[in-house]
């Protein structure tokens, strides 16, 4: 696999910076409107697709792990890569779904619903601040700074496997709902 390697500056600090902030900002505003947008009836099987591409951003990430553990670079940089593509296509998706589609209520009672709506928020919650982490991962190992990848993918990556195992459990707890 050919090696891109990004130039070190901090301009690319301050993008990542900027596109951090702006991510769930655009999300929160687009999730904000009322009006929907008629995107057509493809958008209802967006939730469905988002589960998949959890759980393969799931798989990913495990791999991923693995990987790294066995010293391959470039089985590992595929993983991660393509984990990183799942979690950017997962993103149009999920602004294309709540664009044009209502939110799902979640009908679940008893024990169940308040395990989901920890899972929920929590899922939320982190995959705000998951951004910021995984962009500078994924700058610091493409520019070529291994030691300040490895010290943030401390926190990027259960960060992320988190949030994409949580997004799994959140879609299964949820799609008997979906109409």
């Amino acid at each position: 696999m050919e090696t891109l390697y990004l130039e070190k500056s901090q301009k690319y600090n301050r993008l990542i910076n900027v596109v951090a902030i702006l991510i769930p900002l655009v999300v929160a505003v687009l999730l904000g409107i009322r009006q929907k947008v008629d995107l057509g009836a493809w958008t209802k099987v967006l939730p469905h697709i988002n589960g998949a591409i959890n759980s393969v951003t799931t798989l990913l990430l495990l791999a991923g792990f693995y990987f790294i553990k066995q010293r391959n670079i470039a089985a590992h940089r595929r993983s991660m890569t393509g984990a990183f593509a799942m979690g950017s296509l997962f993103l149009v998706f999920y602004v294309l779904y709540h664009l044009s589609n209502e939110s799902t209520p979640f009908g679940g009672t008893g024990f169940i619903r308040p395990v989901y709506y920890f899972l929920l928020i929590s899922h939320i919650v982190l995959s705000i601040g998951v951004v910021w982490f995984v962009l500078r991962a994924v700058y610091f190992a493409y520019s070529g700074q291994l030691e300040a990848h490895r010290k943030v993918v401390k926190w990027a990556y259960p960060i992320w496997l988190y949030v994409s195992v949580t997004g799994v459990i959140v879609y299964l707890l949820i799609s008997p709902y979906y109409s």
